[in-house]
């Protein structure tokens, strides 16, 4: 299996197959089939929301590149008028800004930093893109998943139903049919805004968005997953975060964190270590909590597995998509087929790598004469 999956390493960075999972279930007795809002999914590696799912052009690269799935860009809620509540997170891109961050005990790492939030441009625009994503994911090409900010009110304050109403009937509308899986978005730039600075505004916004969104669909079958933030706040908070989601069918854990003083949201290895932190804790305290989906400096295979062994079904990843063409080991493709080479099949950091180690330290076993990813998500798996 070793000289099998060097040699693979080294062919298939010259040219990947179509269908990676196959693959690795042909030539190594892997199962990878995952999971994302209860739709299965051939392998766990999907794209997160944001510069690199905006247009049909991107969907059909991933696509081709064998991607499990792909969150669009975030569109903000709007009424039948036009107006935006959250406005301000609809501010145009910059160019994004790929770079090295170190965390806090030294280790190298990479985060892209932009200034822009959401979707900026029409909203019209934006059904256009759903419509292309509702025919990828009929067609079982692609899961694509429409992803939208909605009105966080004040304490006191109700939320806007017209916007949640209006946005979210034109987004089931422009999908064309079947079931819509939806992802609300709570951004990373939030932690930094004086909308999050207190707990219990927060934790609203948690047991009470959802239904909101519900309501708004008028009936329509939906799958609803949350996108959580990291809040400015200790780890007992994102517990406590976690916990105060009501009628979700997934929970995304967890977005960037915030730098306060650059102003700006980032990730690395602080973001990776804390997210599996928080979610080590809230199965340790035996948390009920819908299926999970885990994100945060995904950099290689073994940190899909980290994710895994604490009940993620799936990974969202957006910066290993946009790294410089040289810190990627694979010679050709494009950047998400050169992300995938290195996910799957690194000698010593891979997918494939990390499930034979597991297999061969007893942690893993095969059923049926395979490995099952979707076996490491249970609990007792993350033991070490």
């Amino acid at each position: 299996m070793r000289e099998r999956l060097a040699t693979d390493f080294e062919r298939l960075g010259r040219a990947m197959p179509r269908d990676p999972a196959a693959h690795v279930r042909e030539a190594y007795g892997i199962d990878l089939t995952a999971r994302y809002l209860g739709f299965e999914l051939p392998h766990p590696i999907g794209k997160g929301s944001g510069q690199l799912s905006l247009n049909p052009d991107q969907l059909a690269t991933d696509r081709e590149a064998g991607l499990a799935f792909v969150v669009l860009k975030t569109v903000i809620a709007e009424d039948e008028g036009g107006a935006r509540s959250m406005d301000a997170w609809a501010i145009h891109e910059t160019r994004m800004k790929v770079e090295r961050r170190a965390a806090a005990d030294g280790r190298g790492g990479w985060t892209v930093t932009w200034k822009g939030r959401g979707w900026d441009r029409p909203f019209e625009d934006y059904l256009a893109l759903v419509r292309a994503a509702g025919d990828l994911t009929r067609d079982r090409a692609l899961l694509a998943v429409p992803s939208v900010k909605y009105h966080l009110p004040h304490l006191n304050q109700p939320f806007r139903s017209a916007e949640y109403g209006y946005t979210t009937r034109r987004i089931v509308e422009a999908w064309g049919g079947g079931e819509v899986p939806l992802e609300k978005d709570f951004s990373p730039t939030l932690a930094g805004d004086a909308l999050a600075d207190e707990r219990e505004r927060i934790l609203r916004w948690l047991r009470e968005v959802p239904g909101e969104i519900r309501q708004a669909a008028a009936g329509a079958p939906l799958r609803l997953a949350i996108k959580l933030m990291n809040a400015r706040f200790d780890d007992g908070f994102q517990e406590e975060m976690l916990g105060a989601v009501r009628e979700a069918d997934a929970l995304v854990c967890f977005n960037r964190l915030w730098d306060a003083e650059a102003r700006v949201a980032y990730g690395g290895w602080d973001l990776s270590e804390r997210n599996l932190r928080v979610l080590r804790a809230a199965r340790h305290a035996g948390l009920r909590l819908p299926p999970l989906v885990g994100t945060g400096n995904v950099c290689s295979g073994r940190l899909v597995l980290d994710y895994a062994r604490a009940g993620c079904e799936s990974v969202e990843l957006h910066t290993f998509f946009q790294l410089p063409l040289a810190a990627y080991p694979a010679a050709a493709g494009s950047r998400t087929q050169r992300a995938l080479h290195a996910l799957f099949f690194h000698p010593e950091e891979g997918l494939v790598a990390g499930m034979l180690e597991l297999e061969r330290s007893g942690a893993l076993h095969r059923k049926g004469g395979e490995l099952r990813f979707l076996d490491l998500c249970q609990p007792g798996s993350g033991e070490r």
